[in-house]
């Protein structure tokens, strides 16, 4: 009976299951001792991080996820420097907006300036009308004045009251009249010329009066503004040192403002020179035609004189033969 001998396969088929589960084992070991201090590290990193405050949002509950558009915390320190860097912008710098956002003085500037201005304006409409007036109403007169050939016809000419001509004439008269007695004629002629040089003066101020003010206006106006700049300058700078920025948004508006005084100056100095110098020129002028009328007069005076001498020598000629 022969027996058979069992085969010696199963013998190397185990043993290189046990050598690859060896390998297997061996390489696997360094992966998982190097995953094993990550985590470890994290768990202390977590419980050494600071307690969150009790004013935070709660965290999200296991199983839902936090909204992505979540407010993060801001620093406040971060957040006062963004609404200072941001003063600047939030004013309104149109000349109404800088004038409302203006400090009391500077307002009060702005105001004395707008109302010198208007005056400005006033006395120039007013003014120029009168002066216009007064101009082609002597005019008249003088052509009426040169068409008289003695004293009495030319009150008789001119005869309405109030105007130039009446009163340098009646003004003569009354001098005439006074000195009726007198011998001496260059008396009479050089009391008269008294007379109508202080006529002539005095319709000089009184045509000039209100222009003075315009005078006033052009030279203190620029300095009034300027007193308004630097007042508004000084406290911008002040509110530079509050909030310790030299962030120019920060105080542009006030610097804008306190510009504004002296440009409202300057608007209300160079009209009022301007408009100055005109009537100056044009007042000038008006006591040049009043001169004019004035020596009108004398000229009648003097013709008047001259026919009343020879009046009075006629009665004293004797006839011969």
């Amino acid at each position: 009976m022969t027996r058979t001998q069992p085969s010696a396969s199963p013998t190397p088929s185990r043993a290189w299951r046990a050598i690859a589960a060896l390998t297997l084992s061996l390489v696997l070991a360094p992966v998982a001792m190097a995953d094993e201090p990550t985590a470890n590290t994290a768990t202390p990193a977590a419980a050494a991080a600071p307690a969150a405050p009790a004013s935070a949002a709660p965290a999200p509950a296991a199983g839902t996820v936090a909204p992505a558009d979540a407010p993060a915390a801001v620093d406040p320190s971060v957040e006062a420097l963004v609404e200072d860097t941001s003063l600047g912008m939030a004013h309104d710098l149109s000349p109404w907006g800088m004038y409302k956002n203006a400090d009391v003085v500077v307002k009060a500037v702005m105001i004395g300036l707008a109302i010198a201005s208007i005056i400005t304006w006033t006395i120039w409409i007013a003014k120029g009308f009168e002066l216009m007036g007064a101009k082609r109403r002597l005019r008249g007169e003088i052509a009426l004045l040169k068409k008289s050939a003695s004293l009495k016809e030319a009150s008789e000419v001119s005869n309405k009251e109030g105007t130039l001509a009446h009163t340098l004439v009646h003004d003569a008269l009354e001098e005439m009249r006074l000195s009726a007695n007198a011998r001496e004629k260059e008396g009479i002629k050089e009391r008269v010329s008294f007379r109508l040089e202080r006529l002539v003066h005095a319709s000089g101020r009184t045509m000039s009066s209100g222009t003075g003010v315009l005078a006033t206006i052009g030279s203190t106006a620029p300095f009034v503004g300027l007193f308004g700049t630097v007042w508004g300058i000084m406290n911008s700078f002040i509110g530079i040192a509050k909030t310790q920025t030299t962030n120019l948004a920060v105080v542009a508006p006030g610097i804008a403002e306190a510009l504004l005084a002296t440009a409202l100056g300057l608007v209300a100095a160079i009209p009022a020179v301007v408009i100055y110098n005109v009537f100056a020129r044009s007042i000038a002028g008006y006591k040049a035609q009043v001169s004019d009328a004035s020596a009108q007069v004398l000229l009648l005076v003097s013709r008047d004189l001259d026919h009343q001498g020879s009046d009075r020598v006629a009665p004293h000629m004797v006839k011969v033969g």
